[in-house]
């Protein structure tokens, strides 16, 4: 499998999303945005960063690039995308997912490890958890608070298409276990196939045994599942 790794102006975890996929054995180039998708692309990664200086809106410039065109049909015919942290922005922005993503309750940026819950196992991006695993990994972001009204947030529950939430060590999912205010502590969740998914956390950072973790391959192997 070839992930296209796809850098804008701004983005800034795009090598770290190659090395990570690289440890594990899964092909990535990085492709500039304006020279659109490659015609061997069998993933997309949408990396963190701070693509156009998040003016406007995180992720609402990138989000109008024409390779998000590309993006979208390349999803629509179930090729395997995720958005990461930046990423997860431009794909809410892009409409691949559902709700939107804005400045941390605590109108700072946070960098900290942070423990998910994993909410749904039967996709290809949790394939290698069980349902209420613990993991741990790293989130850097200053609008990463998840945003949806009360009917779409019950539309994505009961679709099982929240993939995980903050939680405590223990798996107690509470406001203090809560890192930036997100709506029912969602803290990534599917598109309306299950090979689209975005999430605030990275799990590029927590690949590696070097960096100190390696709870967050298992969603980047999500790409070898499909």
């Amino acid at each position: 499998m070839t992930v296209s790794v796809i850098r804008f102006g701004g983005s800034n975890c795009d090598r770290d999303a190659i090395r990570a996929l690289d440890h594990l054995g899964i092909d990535a180039e990085i492709v500039w945005h304006e020279d659109g998708l490659p015609e061997e692309t069998e993933g997309i990664m949408l990396p963190g960063g701070f693509s156009y200086g998040d003016y406007l809106r995180a992720g609402a410039m990138a989000a109008r690039s024409p390779i998000m065109d590309d993006v979208r049909a390349a999803a629509e015919s179930g090729t395997p995308v995720l958005g990461v942290c930046n990423g997860a922005q431009i794909g809410s922005e892009s409409r691949l997912t559902a709700g939107a993503f804005t400045t941390n309750e605590s109108a700072r940026f946070q960098c900290e490890h942070v423990y998910l819950r994993v909410e749904n196992a039967d996709t290809p991006w949790t394939a290698a958890y069980e349902e209420g695993d613990v993991i741990e990994i790293p989130i850097a972001h200053g609008e990463g608070r998840f945003e949806i009204t009360d009917e779409k947030l019950a539309e994505l529950r009961d679709s099982d298409r929240v993939l995980f939430r903050y939680c405590d060590a223990e798996g107690n999912v509470t406001n203090e276990a809560n890192p930036n205010g997100s709506k029912d502590n969602v803290a990534g969740i599917l598109g309306e196939n299950d090979h689209v998914a975005v999430l605030m956390p990275h799990p590029e950072r927590a690949t590696l045994p070097d960096v100190g973790a390696t709870e967050g391959q298992g969603v980047l192997e999500g790409f070898a599942a499909e």
